[in-house]
Formats: structure tokens, sequence, C-alpha cells
């Protein structure tokens, strides 16, 4: 069974901005936040704004206050004057290629140009663009209804961003024959017509296609249009319940593609209750799959990696190759990781569906685990010496602490610096700067280290921390944003983090290639350099196809710092 995930399915550009703005008010603001109408189509994404005391206005009062969002849809001029004369704040979260047609047919409307819109009459989409056409705006969804309108002197002929692109084109072709004088305008957004371009080269190379997305929203619709015109099996969902697992039994391919506004957590439970359901046939890549995702859930994988950097870095600094080192950075990064996932489990709902349901489900088994293993941790560490047990102890408290309001609820501001976690940008630092210690200083402790090469070990093990760890904040950032976290990727954004990570990855590179010469094996050098070499390939690539992400990406990501310890062991 092959199940391909379609790199354009999810949130568009103008949605995504829209998520974010309701979102950032609602971390920020103390003041009632509103959405005029529903924000997008997407019964979930308005469920979990509830959740965050972001209601929906549907009609305008004469007197209110606090924020009001308008839709990515747009509304008509005078609906965002009635708002603000009532005393609302207005924030317009429009997407933009909604405002350049919006723009468009005001241009035109002031001249006294009638206004033809390609797209659905009742649209909230549409219902606002008409708004702009000064009382001469026409709606068509047909080539009859077109054909049938009267020939007007002026006309500017628009569509509805998430209009069908076989139509319009039809339409202009139409215009170009018949009406040389009316203004037409490409105005589909470029998403909505890659998202039907692929739609069609995946049902015509799948066997069936399941397209998730709110039955409101039009440019989900028009994808499962587009799917079912070939002769592949199409489906549409809005939840990964209402999927008939025994029609999709006997195929051998399944596309997963989705509606501009449908949440990537929808998508990712798709695909993963989708395999799981279909596993039985391929037992084999089913029983990988499910080892794979236990070593991930458990956060095993990610403990064995932290011990095989430790003695890596014990290599480079050329200490005794003792395992106890690893031993104590395995317990301490399982520790903490596995108390850090319990106190996520709100984000990772929305980040990773499957890990927050193993949480809920094994919470008692897993902190038992954590204290446990946190505690032996610290007796290797007393066994090595004081000093070691002393950072150590430190750096748990402070790991422990991390979630804790440490600081009483105060006036003023909503988002409030109460905890470590609330300071921005403080997960990926912390993790970096812990994993450093545990890996290279710790080991160094109670030895003749050289300060060089304990500078070096640090800095390189920093170097794949952070970037493992920025990496899967970027993939994490619409559920972090939901649960209020302000992560470094929110604060600079993805594409800035993507090339921060890149940077970093290249200066570890660099930093073993200027240790070569001050004395470092060079076959050392070269084969660790392999690893940041390694990420540098999965981050980039990964990066430019979002939708390949799930268990490989992370299980590759993952398993890098795996071979830090083979590549030390080789020598």
């Amino acid at each position: 069974m092959k199940i391909t995930i379609a790199k354009t399915a999810g949130f568009c550009m103008g949605v995504r901005r829209a998520v974010d703005m309701v979102l950032d008010a609602a971390n920020t603001s103390d003041t009632p936040i509103y959405t005029y109408g529903p924000l997008i189509h997407n019964p979930q994404v308005l469920e979990m704004l509830e959740t965050k005391g972001i209601f929906r206005l549907d009609t305008i009062p004469e007197k209110g206050t606090g924020l009001v969002l308008i839709r990515a849809h747009g509304v008509p001029p005078e609906d965002e004057t009635a708002l603000k004369q009532a005393g609302f704040t207005v924030i317009n979260a429009t997407c933009p290629r909604v405002v350049r047609v919006q723009v468009i047919i005001r241009k035109f409307a002031q001249k006294g140009y009638a206004t033809i819109i390609i797209g659905e009459e009742n649209h909230p989409e549409v219902k606002g663009l008409l708004g702009y056409a000064q009382g001469n705006g026409h709606t068509v969804t047909t080539m009859d209804q077109f054909t049938a309108l009267p020939v007007f002197e002026n006309a500017v002929v628009v569509a509805q961003t998430t209009q069908n692109t076989a139509l319009y084109d039809e339409i202009k072709a139409f215009c170009a024959e018949h009406r040389p004088h009316y203004q037409v305008f490409d105005t589909i957004c470029g998403s909505t017509e890659r998202r039907q371009q692929e739609v069609r080269h995946l049902a015509a190379t799948h066997d069936a296609v399941i397209v998730v997305g709110g039955r409101q929203s039009g440019n989900t619709r028009r994808l499962a249009q587009v799917a079912a015109e070939t002769r592949a099996f199409t489906t549409h969902i809005e939840t990964v319940s209402e999927i008939d697992f025994t029609a999709l039994a006997g195929f051998r391919s399944i596309a997963i593609t989705a509606g501009a506004s449908t949440p990537n957590w929808i998508i990712t439970d798709t695909c993963s209750r989708v395999a799981r359901h279909l596993e039985h046939q391929r037992p084999v890549a089913g029983v990988i799959s499910r080892i794979q995702g236990f070593l991930l859930k458990t956060n095993l994988l990610l403990a064995l990696g932290a011990g095989s950097l430790t003695y890596a870095c014990s290599v480079v600094q050329q200490l005794p190759r003792t395992w106890i080192h690893a031993a104590i950075a395995m317990l301490y990064v399982f520790s903490m990781q596995v108390l850090n996932n319990m106190f996520a489990v709100k984000s990772d709902t929305y980040n990773h569906p499957d890990r927050a349901g193993f949480y809920r489900r094994y919470r008692p088994v897993l902190a038992l685990l954590a204290v446990s293993s946190g505690g032996a941790g610290l007796y290797l560490a007393y066994t090595t010496g004081v000093m070691s047990f002393f950072i150590l102890l430190v750096m748990s408290l402070l790991g422990l602490s991390y979630n804790l309001k440490l600081i009483p609820r105060g006036l003023g501001r909503k988002q409030q610096i109460r905890r470590i976690k609330d300071i921005p940008g403080s997960k990926t630092i912390l993790i970096t700067m812990a994993w450093g210690v545990v890996t290279s200083i710790l080991p160094a402790v109670d030895t003749r280290s050289v300060p060089a090469w304990m500078a070096v070990a640090f800095l390189y093990a920093a170097g794949l921390v952070f970037s493992r760890t920025a990496f899967f904040d970027i993939k994490a950032i619409q559920g972090d944003r939901i649960a209020g976290r302000e992560t470094l990727p929110i604060l600079l954004g993805e594409k800035k983090s993507f090339v921060l990570i890149r940077y970093v990855l290249i200066a570890t590179l660099v930093l073993l290639a200027g240790a070569w010469p001050a004395g470092l094996s060079f076959s050392l050098a070269l084969l660790l350099a392999l690893v940041p070499g390694l990420m540098l390939v999965l981050v980039h690539f990964f990066g430019k196809d979002s939708r390949i992400s799930g268990t490989q990406m992370e299980f590759m990501i993952e398993s890098s710092f795996l071979l830090t310890g083979v590549m030390a062991a080789i020598l």
C-alpha cells in the first residue's frame, strides 16, 4: 500500500496569515476578541478558536468593545466601516490576494464599469467583492450563465480566488473572441491552481483520493470535484472518522490532499490513521512503522542519540572511552524529554496527535519512568564525582521548573512571563545548552580535559542539537502558536529560521575543518562532519517539501545523533 500526501495540502498563505493574526491577538490581548463571520471554512479550527476565547460575530451591534478580525474571505467595505463606528478595533485579516481583487473591482467600478465575478453568489468572498462593485456587480458559475448576461459597454471580469481554473480558462477564451473590450484579470490564487493541478496528477497516478476539509469550503469541494472527474475513487471528509476503510482496503495506492483551510494536525491525523488501518496489507512494513513510532513517542531513540553524541564528544576530547557518561546523558535526556512531553500535551494535540494520545493514556507509567531515570542519572553522576553530581542536579532542577509557574500572576499584560517557558525562544536555547553541558562538559569535569577541545566538543554538540530542535519547532509552529508558546521560529518566522539552521550547520562543519589543523584527527573530523552534512541535506529536503514530514522525517533526524557515536566508534 502506497500513501502519498499532496505537497500543496493544508493552509494557504492567506488562511495561515489570518489564523496567525487571530492567535497572536488572543495570546497578547486582554480585550474580547471576535471574528466577523467564520474566520475560515473549517469547523475544527473554529472549535479550536472558541477554546481560546475567540467567538464569532454574525451581526454588527450598535455598540461594541474589543477586537474584531475580518475573515480571510474579506467583507463589503460598508461592513468594515460599521464595525469601526460601533466601537470595535478592527484588524483586517483579508487574504492579500482577495484584497487585490477588491482593488481591481473598486478601480473599474469608479469608472462606471460593470463587474462580472466568476464565483458562487452566496460565498463570503464573492459577497465581499460585490460590495466594491457599487451596485453594478453580477455573478455567474457556468459558461451558459456568462453568455446569458447582456453585453456591457464596459465590464471587468474577475474570478473568485478559489474558482475552478478550467471554467475560468473557458470564459477567458470566450471573452478574447467575443468580448474583446472586456477587461479580464487572472485572479485565481496561484495556490488554488497548484492544488488543482496536483490533485489531477495524483488522481491519475493513484487508485483513490481522500480530500480532507470543511464541507463549507469552496476550494475543498472543488478539489474533490476535480479528483472525481478522473478514474480515481474519491471521497471528501471533514475528519478521519468519516472514512470508509472497507472501501479503501482493495486499493494499492491512496493520495491524501486537503483544502486551503485544513490545518496540519487534521492532515497528519488522517495520514497516520489511514496507514494504521491498512497495515495488515504489508505486515513487515507495519511492524517497522510501529517500532519507529514507539521509539519516537517514548523518546528512547532520542536518549540513545544523546548517549552516542556524548561518546563522540569524549573521543574529541581524548577522554577515557567509558560508557558511564553516555549512560548519564541518556538517562537525563530521557527524563527531561518525557516530562516536557507530558506538559506539552496541549500543543501536541495539534502538532503530534498520536504522541498526545500516547501520553494521555500512559501518563502515570511515563511519569514514573521519567523520575526513575532522572534519579538513576544523578546516582551515576555522583559515582563519578561531586562536581558532576552538583551540575546535573542543578540542570535537573532547572528542567523540572521549566513548566512551573514561579512568578505570581500580576496585573496588566495577558502574556506575562511567569515560567521559564514563557521567555520567548527559551525552549530551543535551553535545550541546546543542556545537551551541550551533559554531552561534553560533564564528562570533562573530573578529568584533565584540554579547555580548547572541550569547547570544540561543546560547540559541535550544540550545533547539532540547536539545528534539530529549531527544525522541529518550525514543524510545530502551528500547534505552538495555538498553545501560546513563543518559540524561536514564531519570533523569527519560518524562512529566517531555516536560514539560521543552515548557517549553524555550516558553522559546525567549519568548526571541524578548523579543528583538524589544530590537532584533531583528520579521519575523526571527516567522519563527524558527515553528521551535520547529512542534517543539512535533510533540513533542506524536508524544508522544501513540508508534506513529506511525519514519522519517517522525525526518525531520520533523530537517528542522525546515533551516527555520531558510530562514527567515533569506528576509530
